[in-house]
């Protein structure tokens, strides 16, 4: 099966309203130009899943000074000033989550956990509405999963059949997002022969990828 597209191919898949994980952390491993063909469609009403706004040149970033965001779950918003901004005159609703919980709450998404258990934000703002729960004498706070519709990650090497190699730290959130997700579009770095990646190198495996986009193609 083909999953190769050029960009306008890819405009059915984008709707208003729907929920998007991004992979990157502060633009690093963000597939900016699958972000830039969202801010060129002018889709609006998103829910936006992630790690930051990134800065309001670039990447998640566009999205935020273009209006199209509804709502913003990530653990910080300090590097993009727009995204502050927006949540205090109330045109973005914004959800803090702590690094580790937000990942975990992903994690547990892609893995088909009803959950995850920590202490992290206890006696905080973090803990309202969430329910607690003792085990052994010490209690949490019950963190559920995060899913979206549509996960957007980068690939450093992706083969012609979604087997995708993130290098370094362009890993991230990546890997995590492309398992929470009901589809899933990478933006390859460099893209190979189906067969020719090693597989013992292979972090996201094909049969979770349905779309490829290359910076050439666009």
């Amino acid at each position: 099966m083909n999953k190769l597209f050029k960009p306008n191919d890819l405009k059915p898949i984008f709707k208003d309203g729907m929920s998007i994980m991004i992979g990157g952390f502060l633009d690093c491993g963000t597939p900016d130009d699958i972000v830039d063909l969202l801010v060129d469609l002018n889709v609006k009403d998103l829910t936006i899943i992630c790690n930051d706004t990134s800065f309001p040149d670039r990447g998640i970033g566009k999205l935020i000074v273009n209006n199209q965001v509804k709502k913003v779950i990530a653990s910080h918003i300090g590097t993009n000033p727009e995204t502050g901004n927006k949540m205090l005159s109330k045109e973005i609703e914004v959800e803090l989550s702590p690094q580790g919980t937000l990942i975990e709450r992903i994690r547990a998404a892609g893995s088909g956990l009803g959950g995850v258990l920590t202490q992290t934000g206890l006696g905080t703002i973090v803990e309202n509405g969430k329910e607690k729960i003792s085990v052994n004498g010490k209690e949490y706070l019950l963190e559920t999963p995060l899913k979206a519709d549509l996960a957007l990650v980068k690939g450093s090497i992706v083969d012609e059949s979604g087997n995708t190699f993130y290098k370094g730290t362009t890993k991230n959130f990546n890997p995590y997002i492309a398992m929470a997700c009901d589809k899933v579009v990478v933006e390859a770095e460099k893209l190979v022969k189906s067969g020719t990646l090693n597989p013992e190198i292979i972090m996201t495996p094909a049969p979770l990828v349905d779309y490829i986009v290359k910076k050439e193609e666009f």
